[in-house]
């Protein structure tokens, strides 16, 4: 287990992160000045295809569904870097595993014995592999332009999706209960928010595991298209550029890549955070 000046480093390293997220205000309102304008000229298919994909998110938020990834991958990653560390988590994962069996359900793995470098590393590896795979698919989704993009914007936010539930699982948390899938549609919101978005997402999930802070979790599932406002303003606008066909090839890797690069920095750094708070308790 960490030492409690080792969490506490570590919660001062996700609190400086947090503020810088809110230094990029000013630059961040410049940069999207010329998406505001561009996406008043977006074409109403492209408009409807991203609409359709926020309805699979939707989805995803009220009851599960396609997105989920399997457990058993992500213990096994966190496995095998626990041994390379001279940790495990062999017996915890077993037994959790057998319980499951007799149970007929699939139980998440404990990371209690486990030390914050283990899980950062697991996280970080997850990260570099999700990041070039949404490059190589940027690149081949932007050749053809508006007849490829169609399948690019739900690859996009699928793997959005999966790699936030990676990061839960990384930290010891459950993507399949309903408050964890908010706190995923939450971490997404903030990877593409300005700075009040940020602002606001941070202070509502400061006390996000405090049992005496009620939270209305059947108003924030149907609720969950005004989350999306600011995030289908921004996720749009991107695409709008990989519309020119070969020129969207290089637009669509760098854009994928960066997309889902601050989707799992989000993801990492406020679980992280959850779990740091919940050990110095």
């Amino acid at each position: 287990m960490d030492s409690r000046e080792t969490l506490d480093q570590e919660l001062e390293q996700i609190l400086k992160w947090e503020k810088q997220q809110k230094d990029l205000f000013i630059w961040d309102k410049i940069g999207r000045l010329p998406f505001a304008m561009l996406d008043k000229v977006m074409p109403k298919a492209l408009k409807q295809k991203i609409g359709d994909s926020l309805n699979d998110v939707g989805q995803y938020v009220q009851n599960g569904g396609k997105f989920l990834v399997q457990k058993k991958k992500v213990a096994k990653l966190l496995q095998e870097e626990a041994e390379k560390s001279g940790y495990s988590m062999i017996d915890t994962t077993y037994r959790l595993e057998q319980e499951a069996e007799a149970e007929g359900t699939a139980k998440i793995h404990s990371v209690e014995n486990l030390p914050l470098q283990v899980l950062d590393q697991v996280a970080d590896n997850i990260t570099e592999s999700r990041t070039k795979f949404a490059a190589a698919q940027g690149a081949a989704t932007g050749f053809g332009g508006i007849v490829t993009i169609a399948a690019d914007i739900p690859m996009v936010m699928g793997l959005s999706l999966k790699v936030l539930q990676e990061m839960a699982l990384c930290y010891g948390y459950d993507p399949d209960e309903p408050l964890e899938r908010i706190f995923i549609v939450k971490c997404l919101q903030f990877s593409s928010a300005d700075i009040v978005g940020k602002k606001a997402i941070i202070e509502e999930l400061a006390a996000y595991d405090d049992p005496d802070k009620p939270i209305e979790v059947v108003s924030q599932m149907q609720g969950w298209r005004e989350v999306f406002n600011s995030y289908s303003e921004s996720f749009g606008c991107k695409k709008l550029f990989q519309l020119v066909p070969i020129a969207g090839m290089v637009f669509g890797s760098v854009s994928n890549k960066n997309t889902i690069r601050d989707v799992a920095e989000a993801g990492k750094m406020l679980y992280k955070k959850r779990l740091i708070l919940q050990r110095l308790k």
